[in-house]
């Protein structure tokens, strides 16, 4: 592209007052929260002109990897960051809560659904128009990016050239699905560990001599081969299972596969491992195995797979991939109002931002979104409190003292100490309680609009019915 056609690009996305760029969950939702403040927004997704290794369809806010957006409890640092969102508007919550599934503890949604229903409603609002093209600049007016781990290339050198330092990446793993009427019932049973959420999972299995050939095939099986030239981190939270093996022959049943809580109705013993499977639409006819990420070749996977107790003639409607996760500095490179230092009409949100999950990548984009809109309301720009899920996330990514930077997940220990007697949940619940009130008054300080229309109103106002 000529340096003229660069230059007529850039003014005509600026007719509009704020660009955002990405139509995952971070985009989604920052284009939410401006359309319904009232702000004319230009939204580019490259799908599907442009697919990714990914994604399957070209709806907004498809998710790529596990249906689960994690604990849905507020002993949890993430069950409290989805209240905060609530309590902040949040599409993406919204939308979650309409089409969740089965889980247990967990908030798991049904993914078809989910998107389905988030792409109607962004559609349908007037302040948004959709641009299905790849953008490979960054236009001179405010600017959301929010183009998450599998950035394109084309805007990927761009980034590149605009932060002037390079990027740091991950390596992230997809865990298989398979339908439900492949799974052997006579051998898999319906219960959660320790009882939580009753009989919500599907669990497989496992003798002790089971198990140690399962991990045996896992560690044996082919491998789709990393590039020499790449370095490869993986997200503790994302490691493949045959990494997992490498570090011991035990790790996976003190991990995934760890069976604490669970008794085979066969038996009326616990198993030795079992493999979980979690409901991956409303309908149950699919299911995910819950942290079996894998970069396994495919015919190797449905070899070794095929060795789990109860999936012995499993069909996969997905199998496990592994692509490339892109980060950027953030310490370096952010203000906590999530502006590039350098470049302050440039906001980046979601996973680029080193945040790693559903839930932070959404917050993320939520809170670029209300900065923005202060931006054109002549305001500065605010932070949530450090006592607040998303405030100490944003804190732990653009603290400019940190070094050697790998992306984090919302938890209690980046919280600010509190002094109390209380222990364990006992503490956490302390912490979400100071949470809440001070996101509560940081709202009110601020005057921040935290209301949210009823979703079915603005798909029917957009359809015209």
């Amino acid at each position: 592209m000529s340096d003229r056609q660069i230059c007529d690009l850039r003014s005509a996305i600026c007719n509009f007052p704020v660009t955002v760029i990405g139509g995952g969950l971070a985009g989604s939702e920052a284009v939410w929260q401006l359309a319904r403040r009232g702000i004319p927004v230009r939204l580019y997704e490259m799908r599907p002109v442009r697919v990714t290794a990914a994604h399957h369809t070209d709806r907004l806010a498809e998710l790529v990897c596990s249906n689960s957006f994690r604990s849905a409890s507020l002993d949890t640092a993430v069950g409290l960051l989805k209240e905060e969102m609530r309590r902040l508007g949040s599409l993406v919550m919204q939308v979650a809560d309409r089409t969740r599934v089965p889980a247990g503890s967990a908030l798991a949604v049904d993914r078809e659904q989910f998107a389905s229903e988030l792409t109607a409603a962004i559609v349908a609002l007037p302040e948004v128009t959709l641009v299905r093209e790849e953008l490979s600049v960054l236009p001179d007016g405010l600017t959301i990016v929010a183009t998450g781990p599998l950035t394109s290339p084309g805007l990927a050198q761009c980034l590149q050239q605009t932060f002037g330092q390079g990027y740091l990446y991950f390596y992230d793993a997809i865990a298989p699905i398979v339908t439900s009427e492949s799974i052997d019932r006579s051998i898999v049973f319906s219960a959660s560990r320790y009882g939580k959420g009753g009989e919500d999972y599907l669990n497989c299995p496992m003798t002790r001599d089971e198990y140690y050939r399962f991990v045996d095939a896992v560690l044996h099986a082919q491998t789709v081969p990393t590039k020499n030239f790449e370095r490869c981190v993986y997200f503790e939270g994302c490691m493949p299972i045959e990494e997992m093996a490498r570090r011991g022959p035990d790790t996976l049943s003190f991990g995934p596969m760890r069976p604490v809580g669970l008794l085979d109705p066969r038996t009326g013993q616990r198993p030795y491992a079992v493999v979980q499977l979690r409901q991956d639409d409303h309908e149950a006819t699919l299911y995910n195995m819950v942290g079996f990420q894998t970069k396994m070749t495919y015919p190797e996977q449905r070899r070794v797979l095929r060795m789990i107790p109860g999936l012995e003639h499993a069909e996969f409607v997905r199998l496990g991939s592994l692509h490339r996760n892109t980060f950027i500095n953030s310490p370096r490179l952010l203000l906590p109002t999530l502006q590039l230092r350098a470049r302050q009409h440039t906001f980046v949100a979601g996973q680029l931002i080193g945040v790693e999950g559903y839930v932070e990548s959404a917050a993320a984009g939520l809170l670029a979104a209300i900065n923005v809109a202060r931006v054109l309301r002549d305001q500065e720009g605010v932070v949530p409190p450090a006592t607040t899920a998303l405030g100490s996330l944003v804190q732990y990514i653009t603290d400019p003292r940190r070094h050697d930077f790998q992306p984090m997940n919302a938890n209690y220990g980046l919280f600010p100490t509190i002094a109390t007697r209380e222990r364990g949940r006992d503490k956490r619940r302390v912490l979400a309680a100071r949470a809440a009130r001070d996101l509560q008054a940081w709202i009110a300080e601020h005057g921040i609009d935290a209301g949210t229309p009823d979703l079915s109103e603005v798909v029917r106002a957009g359809s015209g019915s």
